[in-house]
């Protein structure tokens, strides 16, 4: 089945993908590679915004299976997502892009805040969002900020940057003949409990009717590949 254009896009990048070969934080390298590969998309016509995982830095829901408090660690989460949105854009204003960090928890010194209005305006402006700090409330994964954003920004469809080259029936790392999908509906993604994102994301997705396209973002030039129809990726929708 031929992938549709999208126009506009959120891309939700988790935050190992900011990590390099490295084991944790974040290397200059890589999101000098993944800025430039949105500077290209950009150029092409697509509008982006983005948001960012904190998993490079802190882990609120591992941390609160250690004994931490869930919401405590989850606001701790929220503030690992501010550096890394920090992190892309000093990134991508190396290399010329007009970019906003808006923070659903106030931080007024180093980003906006969140607030809707400001935001779309901002993307009619050519400009690069990159939301940080999840939704602001504890309990919700940056997966669920990341389908949440991408209707509240009306965008054509959610690309998840991710390590592995689209949506497989078993974990491709561990069983070397699981099954890679092309196409899924969102019900079977559901029913079948696959790891694209969290359960509230996914529904959120398609109530919305906002695709959801899985790729390799770790592969150079990927996100390019995929927007243009190319590249390999799973589209998740409510197509059957």
């Amino acid at each position: 089945m031929p992938r549709p254009r999208f126009n506009r896009i959120l891309l939700k990048l988790s935050g190992e993908a900011l990590m390099g070969d490295g084991q944790f934080g974040i290397d200059p390298d890589t999101t000098g590679r993944m800025a430039e590969e949105i500077r290209e998309a950009r150029e092409a016509g697509h509008e982006l915004c983005l948001v960012v995982g904190g998993g490079n830095i802190f882990r609120g829901f591992a941390a609160a299976a250690r004994g931490f408090d869930r919401a405590q660690a989850d606001y701790m989460g929220m503030l690992a997502t501010v550096m890394n949105a920090l992190a892309m854009q000093n990134a991508l204003e190396k290399i010329g892009v007009d970019t906003r960090v808006l923070s659903a928890i106030p931080m007024a010194t180093v980003s906006e805040p969140y607030i809707r209005r400001r935001a779309l305006r901002h993307m009619e402006k050519g400009r690069v969002v990159i939301f940080a700090a999840g939704t602001g409330n504890p309990y919700f994964t940056t997966d669920t900020a990341a389908a949440l954003r991408a209707a509240e920004m009306d965008c054509d469809a959610l690309f998840k940057g991710t390590s592995v080259d689209g949506v497989y029936d078993a974990d491709p790392k561990k069983v070397k003949d699981a099954k890679r999908y092309e196409h899924l509906p969102f019900h079977q993604v559901l029913a079948d409990d696959l790891k694209v994102m969290d359960a509230s994301a996914v529904a959120l997705c398609r109530d919305n009717d906002i695709p959801i396209v899985v790729f390799n973002i770790r592969e150079q030039g990927n996100l390019a590949r995929v927007l243009d129809g190319d590249g390999t990726a799973t589209i998740v929708s409510n197509e059957e």
